[in-house]
């Protein structure tokens, strides 16, 4: 069964650039291990939340835009089996590759999926 990780984060709007040149190389990595495909959207219409949003889940501040990405998977066991090797991968290491954002802000997670339509 395909499997998707999610991630939301809140980047630099004047990093857009960056992040996507990161973004590109990210996914590279992500199809040499395995994934079928990688998704990443930039903000373009995120309401702020009165108790939960996107936007607050980022501690999104008015300098960023939000951005909502998935890659999906053949199966958990091929994401899993991929994890050690793309987070050593040096095409990603901070010095070579650095993250055009802040990533203590990223929220992610892992989910099976049970509709395709």
């Amino acid at each position: 069964m395909t499997y998707v990780d999610g991630f939301v984060a809140a980047v630099p709007t004047a990093n857009r650039e960056q992040y996507q040149h990161h973004a590109q190389i990210a996914a590279q990595v992500f199809k040499e291990h395995g994934a079928l495909k990688v998704v990443e959207c930039w903000g373009d219409d995120v309401p702020e939340g009165k108790l939960t949003s996107f936007p607050m889940a980022v501690q999104r501040t008015p300098e960023e835009t939000v951005v909502f990405s998935w890659i999906l998977w053949p199966s958990k066991s091929v994401r899993d089996a991929a994890h050690q090797k793309v987070m050593s991968d040096p095409r990603l290491a901070p010095e070579t590759n650095p993250m055009p954002y802040d990533g203590k802000r990223l929220i992610f997670g892992g989910f099976e999926m049970i509709l395709d339509q």
